[in-house]
């Protein structure tokens, strides 16, 4: 009898705590980015997105987050949402050396990648970020096949 009044009294101890009333893991826009990095380093670029996702959520305020979400976007071959979300992170860090770059590859890549319009004409540049102040080493063209989208931060 000893055992079940025990049993009960762990149980109904335990039980308020394991059913809510700590917080679910990586609610914070940090820890959604951090495991969006993870997922992104292995390859998992729709996890990467689905955490960067949730991180805008959270704290849609945050330039690293646009870019992130530019970069998911960007490996998933969504670059429509991309431009949009590298503009978003520029317009809320215009100096953001990392964020630049970022762009500055994917402009690169996209203006070779957009179709022509319908008189086939290739579509107007869309405006080049500001120079970046530190040297850049550039690596040769690949193809939108081999291209290797940006870096999350």
């Amino acid at each position: 009898m000893k055992v079940l009044r025990f049993a009960a009294l762990a149980l109904a101890t335990l039980l308020p705590a394991a059913c809510g009333s700590a917080p679910p893991p990586q609610q914070n826009a940090k820890g959604q980015l951090s495991f969006g990095a993870q997922m992104a380093e292995r390859g998992l670029w729709n996890e990467a997105l689905f955490r960067f996702r949730q991180a805008e959520r959270v704290q849609g305020d945050n330039p690293r987050v646009w870019n992130n979400l530019a970069v998911a976007y960007e490996a998933t071959g969504n670059y429509e949402e991309a431009l949009k979300s590298y503009r978003k992170a520029l317009e809320l860090a215009p100096s953001d050396v990392e964020i630049k770059r970022n762009y500055a590859r994917f402009v690169e890549f996209y203006q070779s990648f957009k179709p022509k319009n319908a008189k086939g004409e290739p579509p107007a540049p869309a405006p080049a970020p500001a120079p970046i102040p530190v040297p850049v080493q550039v690596p040769p063209p690949v193809s939108p096949e081999q291209k290797p989208p940006g870096r999350p931060l």
